[in-house]
C-alpha cells in the first residue's frame, strides 16, 4: 500500500461550480478524504488535470510516452487520441505500436478506432481499415471510441461500409466523432442523427449553432495550423455544457510551450467565467467520453493540478493516479526504451521526374490560408519556359509535389501553390495528412529533389534544401514520430522552421500547413499521390485549364 498523503489547498469544484479551502487525502491512486480546512492554511488551488479532447499524437513527431513527459508540464493528464495517422501507415499494427508505448506511461491516453484508413479512395496509403478491422479495434477494451468519421458524404448518403462501422460502435456503446467541416442546416442534422457525437472542425460561430442544435458536442480546436479559437470563443458563454478545447494537431516546438493551459488562460483573461473554462478543459470531455479522469470527488482517481493562481493557472504539480508526475517545470514521468516500425519503399528521383510540359497558358492554382486546413482553388497564368510551366517566385507561384512513399519509382504528381512566400529553396515531410506520402514545396526544381531525397535517404522525416545546404529531422517511426525527448525534437523542428522563414515563408506553421496539402477531405484544392484534386466536387481535376 502506498503512502497516505494530503495537500491542504483551496479546491476548484466543477461539479457545484464552488471554491473551499480544503485538506484532500489520496492513497493507491484515489481520493479517500476531503476535509474542509481554513484559509490561512491553504496554499494554491487544486483544479481538475486537463484533457485534450481531440489530438492525433503523432502530430507531436513524438511517441505516446515522450509526448506524457511534455505534456504534463502544461497540466495535460488525458488526451483522447486518434491514431490513424500511424493506422495509414502501418495498420492495425501501427495503432498497436502506440498502445504498447502509452502503457508503458502513467498518462491516460484514450484512443480510437480510426474509422477512414484511407481516408479516400483518391490517395495510395499503406494500410487498410475495412469494418471487420474497425470492428476488431472497437472490441478490444483499450479502445474507446469511433475516431473521427471524415467521409461525412458517405454518411449523408448512408453508405453501407460507413453506416456499419458507425453501427459496431454504437452496438458497443462507444462515442462516435465527427469531422464534417463547413457542413451546415439539414445536412449537418442528418449527419450527426446518424449517430456523430462531436465535431473539431467548426470555422464559424454559425456551423457550430447549428451542429449544437442537432445534439453535437463542440471541439475548439488550437493547433498549430488550424486556430479556430478566435471564431469560437463565445461558444463558452452560451453553451458551455456543449463546449470542449482540443488541438488536434500540435507540433513539437508549440507542446514546449504549452497545450490546453493556453487556451484556459486566454479563456479567463478575456471574461469567461472560470467555471465554464475549466469544464471546457476537463469535465465536458471526462463525461462524454466516460474517461476514468478524476473531477476531485471523494473515490475519484487523484488526477489533479495544483496550481498558484486562477488567472495565470501556474502549474506547481500535476498528479496522475496519486502520482506527482510533474513538479515546478519540471517532467517527472520516466523515458521509454522506444520501439520502431516503418513502412518505405519510395526510391529516389530526378529533376526530370518533376518537370510539367505546359497544356496551356492557365493553370489550376491552390491557395493556401494561413490558421486554415481549408485551401482556395483559383486559377491563374502559368510561367513558360522552354515548353515547360515552372515556378514564378516573385508571384509566389510555387511547384507543389507528393510521392507515393509505398512503392518504388512511382511517378510524382506535381501542382502549383500560392500563400508559402518562399523565395528560394524548398522544403519536404513525410507527414502529409492523411496517408503520409511525401509532400515537398518550393522554387527551383533542383532544391525540391534534394528535399524529397533527403527524406527518402532517411526513410521518413522534414527536410529542407537551399542549394547545397541540406537540413533534415529524422522520423523513423512511420514516418511521423522520433524517438526523441520533446526537448530534441522541438529544437530540431524551430530550426527547420526558422531557417524556411528566412527564406521569406510567411505562414505560422509551414510545414503544419504543407501537411494539409494532400488532405482530400478538406475543402477546397488538394494534390495526393495520384493527382490534383477538387473537394467540393470529390474528383479530380486537371491542372491546366
Amino acid at each position: 500500500m502506498e503512502k497516505l498523503q494530503t495537500i491542504t489547498a483551496n479546491r476548484v469544484d466543477l461539479l457545484t461550480r464552488t471554491i473551499a479551502p480544503v485538506t484532500m487525502s489520496f492513497v493507491d491512486g484515489r481520493i479517500t478524504s476531503i476535509r474542509p480546512a481554513t484559509a490561512i492554511e491553504c496554499t494554491g488551488y487544486l483544479i481538475p488535470g486537463f484533457v485534450d479532447a481531440h489530438i492525433h499524437i503523432e502530430s507531436s513527431m513524438l511517441l505516446p510516452s515522450q509526448f506524457a513527459r511534455a505534456a504534463v508540464l502544461h497540466g495535460t493528464v488525458a488526451t483522447v487520441s486518434d491514431p490513424h495517422e500511424i493506422a495509414n501507415v502501418c495498420g492495425i499494427a501501427g495503432v498497436e505500436l502506440m498502445l504498447r508505448d502509452a502503457a508503458k506511461t502513467n498518462f491516460k491516453f484514450y484512443f480510437g478506432a480510426p474509422a477512414c484508413v484511407p481516408a479516400t479512395p483518391f490517395e495510395t496509403a499503406g494500410a487498410v481499415l475495412d469494418v471487420a478491422a474497425v470492428t476488431r479495434l472497437l472490441d478490444d477494451p483499450r479502445i474507446g471510441y469511433l475516431s473521427e468519421m471524415m467521409n461525412f458524404p458517405g454518411v449523408l448518403t448512408r453508405e453501407p461500409d460507413v453506416m456499419a462501422k458507425i453501427n459496431a460502435a454504437r452496438l458497443r456503446g462507444k462515442p462516435i466523432d465527427g469531422h464534417a467541416p463547413g457542413l451546415r442546416g439539414e445536412a449537418a442534422a442528418r449527419y450527426i442523427a446518424a449517430g456523430i457525437s462531436t465535431d473539431h472542425e467548426c470555422t464559424t460561430r454559425e456551423e457550430a449553432l447549428d451542429k449544437i442544435a442537432a445534439g453535437c458536442q463542440i471541439a475548439i480546436r488550437e493547433g498549430s495550423a488550424a486556430r479556430n479559437y478566435a471564431a469560437l470563443e463565445s461558444l463558452l458563454g452560451d453553451h458551455p455544457a456543449a463546449i470542449m478545447f482540443c488541438s488536434d494537431d500540435k507540433h513539437p516546438d508549440e507542446l514546449l510551450l504549452g497545450h490546453i493551459n493556453q487556451l484556459a488562460v486566454r479563456a479567463i483573461a478575456n471574461g469567461y467565467d472560470l467555471m465554464d473554462v475549466l469544464r471546457a478543459c476537463s469535465l465536458n470531455a471526462i463525461r462524454h467520453y466516460r474517461l476514468a479522469v478524476g473531477l476531485l470527488q471523494v473515490g475519484d482517481p487523484a488526477d489533479f493540478l495544483w496550481v498558484e493562481d486562477l488567472t495565470t493557472l501556474t502549474i506547481r504539480e500535476t498528479y496522475i493516479n496519486g502520482q506527482c508526475v510533474a513538479r515546478l517545470g519540471k517532467s517527472l514521468l520516466p523515458e521509454i526504451p522506444p520501439e520502431i516500425l516503418n513502412q518505405f519503399a519510395a526510391t529516389r528521383l530526378a529533376e526530370t521526374d518533376i518537370q510539367i510540359p505546359a497544356k496551356s497558358k492557365r493553370l489550376r492554382i491552390m491557395e493556401v490560408i494561413d490558421g486554415q486546413l481549408i485551401t482556395r482553388s483559383t486559377m491563374g497564368a502559368a510561367r513558360i519556359v522552354d515548353d515547360f510551366a515552372v515556378t514564378d517566385p516573385g508571384g509566389d507561384l510555387l511547384k507543389l509535389v507528393v510521392v507515393n512513399r509505398y512503392l518504388p519509382q512511382a511517378q510524382p504528381a506535381v501542382a502549383f501553390v500560392r500563400g508559402f512566400g518562399i523565395a528560394a529553396g524548398a522544403i519536404a515531410s513525410s507527414v502529409a495528412h492523411d496517408s503520409h506520402n511525401i509532400v515537398a514545396v518550393g522554387v527551383s526544381d533542383h532544391d525540391l529533389i534534394s528535399a524529397i531525397n533527403a527524406v527518402i535517404d532517411d526513410q521518413g522525416g522534414l527536410s529542407l534544401a537551399l542549394n547545397h545546404e541540406i537540413k533534415t529531422l529524422p522520423l523513423p517511426v512511420a514516418g511521423l514520430m522520433s524517438t526523441e525527448s520533446c526537448q530534441t525534437v522541438g529544437a530540431a523542428y524551430a530550426a527547420l522552421d526558422q531557417r524556411i522563414k528566412q527564406l521569406g515563408c510567411s505562414l505560422r506553421a509551414p510545414y503544419m500547413t504543407l501537411s494539409f496539402l494532400s488532405l482530400l477531405v478538406i475543402p477546397s484544392l488538394k494534390l495526393s499521390d495520384q493527382g490534383l484534386f477538387d473537394v467540393d466536387k470529390f474528383e479530380f481535376v486537371d491542372l491546366f485549364v
